[in-house]
């Protein structure tokens, strides 16, 4: 899949979506910033220079297709792997250690890959992702796999190591984790970047200004939608000189998912 005319800036210290849907370029624009496939054209920076392959090694990437060798075991593999980001023995012991017990999983450092069910093996791949502290994390679809509860730990996990300073990149189709973790996020669609810029001002962006009003009156309990032509605050007294008892007054603002699903079908370009 080719990718075209694709410029981003990727805030340090950020959660960053990368969304799109399944044959965008996401997967293209990923192996290129981790040097598995050099563009024809463009350049990638890292800390404002272009990227080498020796960045790489300060990346940390868990790609969707998971890649674990299943007759090995769980912490010969955890070992295996933190070597070749450059970890010396004793760092990645310790640091493993410490991520298996941050997981409760300190039993499973001598089973066998094959023996781990689907969530217990992504937990292993989260953490050898994350345990040479890269200070760029790329997560392909990290919650695939899990249930609520592990997908809550990791996200948790998450939003820690960015307030430890790291940088995220998350590829996901979860719109909900889009909300809930992302800062910023851009769209590609057809190999072409539709929409760039955070996540709260993306929302605001595509609402309508409308608000819901929730009231009561001596008929009961009511709901309406006060279209942004009634010119709010005005059409809110309104209600009240007519002394109905306010419940709630709120904006509404688009889902992700709904922008998501609007942009990808529509065809909007609105960067």
């Amino acid at each position: 899949m080719a990718i075209e005319d694709i410029n981003l800036e990727i805030p340090e210290g950020r959660i960053f979506g990368l969304l799109g849907p399944n044959g965008a370029g996401k997967t293209t624009l990923i192996r290129i910033i981790n040097r598995i496939t050099i563009p024809n054209s463009g350049e990638v920076y890292f800390n404002g220079s272009p990227i080498t392959q020796k960045d790489v090694e300060k990346i940390g990437y868990m790609p969707e297709e998971r890649g674990l060798y299943r007759k090995m075991k769980v912490g010969e593999q955890a070992m295996y792997l933190a070597r070749l980001k450059g970890m010396s023995s004793s760092d990645a012991r310790k640091s493993l250690k410490e991520w298996f017990v941050r997981f409760g999983i300190e039993s499973w450092w001598d089973k066998k890959v094959e023996e781990l069910s689907k969530g217990m093996a992504q937990k292993v791949q989260f953490i050898t992702t994350v345990a040479h502290h890269p200070s760029l994390m790329i997560l392909d679809e990290p919650f695939s796999g899990f249930d609520p509860v592990n997908a809550e730990i990791v996200m948790k996990e998450i939003l820690r190591l960015r307030d430890e300073g790291a940088t995220i990149i998350l590829s996901t189709h979860n719109m909900e984790s889009v909300e809930e973790l992302c800062d910023n996020i851009a769209l590609i669609n057809k190999s072409h970047l539709v929409i760039s810029g955070g996540v709260d001002d993306i929302r605001r962006r595509y609402g309508n200004n409308s608000v819901e009003l929730v009231y009561t009156d001596a008929e009961g309990r009511h709901t309406e939608i006060i279209p942004s032509e009634a010119n709010g605050i005005p059409a809110l007294k309104a209600y009240l000189d007519k002394g109905v008892q306010i419940n709630s007054y709120r904006e509404l603002i688009p889902r992700m998912n709904d922008i998501f699903i609007k942009l990808v079908t529509g065809g909007e370009d609105r960067q």
